[in-house]
């Protein structure tokens, strides 16, 4: 059922749907912080072929150095990326469409994101990101140096846990949603 275009219910709706470009701000507050990291890998880079040309004199394990610094640098991708997937998937989703159709760079996920898409790909992200930090500290165990206790890490243990167990079950109520809503598509037709 339709109302008239100017009763006080259509502008107070169209006050509603309107409210969702006060997210556009924080969507570029994302921009920014995505420019931070960019600058926080070329740091960590740096730093990186600095102590690798250095020829650092006093250091135990060099290679587990490497390996760790390494691993900093996918850390700030990783983070990187779910980034560009909160801005560019959340955008589509709540704010305005992109209009990308004919763009040949188009991410092949952005053709088919939806909140629920979006939920396990950021899951993802997040069990990805907690899978690196646990393996910087699992090679960072090793060396005398450590400063974390078994306590925190087997915190940290628990919480990789608990972001594989939330992605699994985001996973599996997308796919229960999914087949109601085909079920039903199914029924009408």
């Amino acid at each position: 059922m339709s109302h008239p275009p100017h009763t006080s219910e259509s502008l107070f709706e169209r006050a509603i749907f309107g409210s969702r470009w006060l997210q556009a701000p924080l969507y570029a507050g994302l921009i920014v912080a995505q420019g931070i990291y960019v600058w926080q890998f070329f740091v960590e880079l740096w730093h990186l072929l600095h102590f690798t040309v250095g020829h650092p004199t006093g250091v135990q394990d060099p290679s587990t150095h490497i390996m760790l610094g390494v691993l900093g640098l996918i850390d700030v991708v990783m983070i990187a990326n779910l980034l560009i997937m909160v801005i560019v998937g959340g955008y589509e989703t709540f704010v305005s469409r992109l209009n990308l159709e004919n763009h040949k760079d188009q991410p092949e996920w952005l053709s088919h994101v939806n909140a629920g898409v979006l939920k396990v790909k950021l899951a993802t992200a997040l069990i990805s990101i907690s899978s690196i930090h646990l393996l910087k500290t699992f090679i960072e165990v090793r060396s005398p140096a450590f400063t974390a206790s078994n306590n925190a890490v087997m915190w940290q243990v628990i919480i990789h846990v608990v972001f594989v167990l939330s992605a699994i079950f985001l996973a599996w109520t997308d796919k229960v949603m999914m087949a109601g809503v085909k079920a039903l598509r199914d029924e009408q037709h």
